[in-house]
C-alpha cells in the first residue's frame, strides 16, 4: 500500500491508518504500509523513481494485486505507476467511490455514486487507448482509438446529463416529502459526524429503527428519517446521514448534495464525535469543514461525545476534549453518551429539548368542550399534559406545549 502526502508526521500517519481501514471496509487484505516525505510531488509518478522501485520490490515479494495510494492521482500518474509496478493502482478517491458503490441501496444513492464515478472518470479517459490512437503517415493508417475516445466522452456526458435529470426529479420528490413533513408541526434534527463515529447506533438507540450499524466505514449511505419524542412530549424528526471523512472527494460532495439537504434543512445538528479516537479533534474539524461547504455551518449544534464507556467513568480526557471542541464550535453545548449502552441518553434528550432553536415549549391552560375532544388528542400527542380535569361540559387541561401546538389550539386557551 503506497502513500505520499505533504503533511506533518502525525497527520500523515493517521491518514495512512484511515486508508488501511477504508481498504479493509472494501474487502481488501492490507499487507504493508509505506509513508514517504517529499517536498514536492513527482509529476510523472507522484512518489518518485526511488520509491517506485522500493514498492515494486514489495509488490513482487508479497505478490500484491493492488497498490493503494493515499492521494488523488492524475490519469498519467496512475498509468505510469501501473506500468512500473505491473499491478493495479487505485487512489484514495477511487477507493472511496468503490465503497460507496458497494453500500448504496436506494435508487437515489446509486445514482449519486454513479454520477461521482463518471465525473471522476471523465478527465482520466485520455490515453486509455493510446496504442490505438496514434496517427500514421498515410490514408487508412488512422487508428480507431481517438474516435473511440470521443465516443466514450459523448456517452459519458450523455449519461451524466441523464443522471442529473433523474436526481433533479428525486430532489423534487424529496422536496415534496419535506414539504409534507413541514406541514406537520415537527422540527428536524440531523445526525452528522465522521464516518464510524457511531451515528447509526445512536439513531437506532433514539428511534428503535433497524438501521445497519457496524464498524465498517460508510456502512450507511442512504438517509433515514424517524420520529422521536422529547421529554417535553413534543415530537421531532431525526435524520441519519452519510458519514464525513477527511479529503472527501469533491465529486462525492457534489453528488450527495440532494441527500445532504436533510442537514441544511435541519433546525439542530447532533454532531457525533468518537471520543475514543486519538484523532477525534481532527475528525470534528473535518466535519465542520464539510458543513461549511454545504452551507450548514450556522445551524445550531450539540456536540455528542460518543463511546464514553470506553474511557471509564468521569474521564478527564473526555471533559478536556469537550471543552476544546465546544470552543472551536463557537461554544456549542456538549454531552457525553454511549450509544451502545444507552448511558447519557436522558441528558442528551433534555439538552435537545433545551437547545432546539424553534418551537419553544410553554406551559398553558386549555378548556376543551366535550363535543370537541379531537384537539385534546392532539395535545396528548405533541405535548406533555401536566393535569387534566373533566367537568359537566368541558375538560380542563394544563400542559407544556410547543409554540406550533399553542398556535393551533389558541382558541381553547384560558
Amino acid at each position: 500500500m503506497g502513500r505520499r502526502r505533504e503533511a506533518d508526521a502525525p497527520e500523515a500517519g493517521e491518514s495512512l491508518e484511515e486508508l488501511r481501514v477504508l481498504a479493509e471496509s472494501a474487502g481488501a487484505q492490507v499487507l504493508e504500509g509505506i509513508l514517504q516525505a517529499r517536498a514536492t510531488f513527482d509529476q510523472a509518478t507522484l512518489i518518485g523513481a526511488g520509491k517506485v522501485d522500493e514498492i515494486k520490490s514489495l509488490v513482487q515479494a508479497l505478490e500484491v494485486d493492488v497498490v493503494l495510494v493515499d492521494h488523488e492521482l492524475g490519469g498519467t500518474q496512475q498509468r505510469n505507476l501501473e506500468k512500473a509496478l505491473d499491478c493495479k493502482v487505485v487512489d484514495r478517491t477511487q477507493l472511496i467511490l468503490d465503497i460507496f458503490a458497494r453500500r448504496a441501496r436506494t435508487r437515489e444513492g446509486q445514482l449519486q455514486v454513479e454520477l461521482a464515478q463518471l465525473n471522476y472518470l471523465l478527465p482520466r479517459l485520455t490515453g486509455r487507448g493510446a496504442a490505438m490512437s496514434r496517427l500514421g503517415g498515410g490514408i487508412g493508417t488512422r487508428g480507431p482509438g481517438e474516435t473511440k475516445l470521443e465516443t466514450d466522452r459523448r456517452r459519458i456526458h450523455g449519461r451524466i446529463k441523464k443522471i442529473e435529470r433523474d436526481l433533479a426529479a428525486v430532489r423534487g420528490s424529496r422536496g415534496v416529502q419535506r414539504g409534507l413533513r413541514q406541514a406537520v408541526p415537527l422540527m428536524t434534527l440531523a445526525l452528522v459526524g465522521y464516518t464510524n463515529a457511531g451515528k447509526s447506533t445512536l439513531f437506532n438507540r433514539m428511534t428503535g429503527a433497524g438501521v445497519l450499524a457496524d464498524a465498517r466505514m460508510f456502512a450507511t449511505l442512504d438517509p433515514t428519517v424517524r420520529q422521536i419524542s422529547l421529554p417535553s412530549r413534543r415530537r421531532v424528526l431525526l435524520s441519519d446521514t452519510v458519514g464525513f471523512i477527511r479529503h472527501l472527494p469533491t465529486t462525492l460532495v457534489e453528488a450527495f448534495r440532494a441527500t445532504l439537504e436533510e442537514v441544511t434543512e435541519a433546525a439542530l445538528l447532533l454532531h457525533v464525535v468518537d471520543v475514543s479516537s486519538p484523532a477525534a479533534a481532527a475528525h470534528s474539524s473535518q466535519v465542520r469543514r464539510v458543513l461549511n461547504e454545504i452551507g450548514a455551518h450556522d445551524t445550531p449544534q450539540i456536540l455528542v461525545l460518543n463511546k464514553i464507556d470506553s474511557l471509564g467513568e468521569g474521564s478527564e480526557e473526555a471533559a478536556a476534549l469537550g471543552r476544546r471542541l465546544s470552543g472551536e464550535a463557537g461554544g456549542a453545548p456538549v454531552t457525553g453518551i454511549s450509544a451502545k449502552t444507552g448511558e447519557g441518553m436522558d441528558e442528551l434528550l433534555a439538552l435537545v429539548d433545551r437547545y432546539l432553536p424553534e418551537d419553544p415549549v410553554e406551559r398553558a391552560s386549555f378548556r376543551f368542550p366535550l363535543s370537541e375532544l379531537g384537539p385534546l388528542h392532539l395535545l396528548h400527542e405533541f405535548a406533555r399534559v401536566v393535569s387534566e380535569r373533566y367537568e359537566s361540559d368541558c375538560c380542563l387541561v394544563e400542559a407544556d406545549a410547543p409554540a406550533t401546538i399553542l398556535r393551533r389550539l389558541a382558541r381553547y386557551r384560558v
